[in-house]
């Protein structure tokens, strides 16, 4: 049915938006295996975005809070993303839905960059430490010919607007230290914005079989800041 798929619904969405969007390296998208999709994080545009650019729906880990309020949980399920679990099972709630996802071949989308830069306003260029919590999803799931794909939006043009307090969303989840702060929520709607995909990053089995121990934070810090370096690259080409 159109109206349940994230597609379809993310290309409405744009359309809808008036955004300008334009799209690199499609070819770099690969054609099999399972995709694990990462990308920097400025907008609620930026799931359609990334959906629009690759051709495919994806599925987006969102933060908790998203799936307590009523109207934002229909649409975000719509939409594609799987809120997740409270923050005393958040890592289990993310892996194991992940997984099955992945399993069943529907790329999983995530934000390494967290909350943070949708809480304070950021330049189109700007993208904080990316965290590393998909690198080890990618080194712990059991699911062969895994690619983590990185990918860069970048904003030539914007409009950035207040959407709702964050002491407002405190109330919702008291527990996101972020909106323990006064202020707004800032909404960065785009005009303009360049889409480009980065090489994919294939996860080797040697990779898994290595991933113990004290190895299994250095291989999951390689493969975040590998990931981080190509999103930073490609950011700076698209915004300039």
């Amino acid at each position: 049915m159109f109206t349940n798929n994230p597609l379809h619904i993310s290309r409405l969405f744009l359309s809808m938006m008036g955004t300008q969007t334009y799209s690199y390296y499609q070819d770099r998208v690969p054609n099999q295996g399972s995709v694990l999709v990462v990308s920097n994080h400025r907008s609620f545009m930026d799931a359609p975005l990334l959906m629009a650019a690759m051709n495919r729906s994806i599925r987006f880990a969102c933060h908790h809070y998203m799936g307590q309020v009523p109207v934002m949980s229909e649409l975000v399920k719509r939409m594609g993303g799987f809120p997740l679990g409270t923050p005393q099972d958040v890592h289990q709630s993310f892996f194991q839905q992940a997984v099955q996802l992945l399993r069943s071949q529907q790329p999983v989308g995530i934000f390494p960059e967290g909350a943070e830069p949708m809480i304070k306003e950021t330049s189109p260029a700007q993208m904080g430490d990316f965290q590393r919590g998909f690198a080890h999803l990618a080194l712990r799931a059991p699911i062969e010919d895994l690619a983590i794909l990185p990918i860069a939006i970048a904003a030539q043009n914007e409009v950035t607007n207040s959407a709702v307090p964050l002491r407002l969303l405190h109330l919702i989840d008291p527990s996101e230290p972020l909106f323990d702060r006064s202020g707004w929520h800032p909404m960065v709607r785009y005009q303009r914005v360049n889409v480009l995909i980065g090489r994919p990053y294939w996860i080797r089995s040697s990779q898994r079989q290595n991933y113990q121990g004290k190895q299994a934070r250095s291989l999951a810090t390689e493969i975040t800041q590998t990931c981080q370096s190509e999103i930073n690259e490609l950011l700076v080409q698209g915004c300039y």
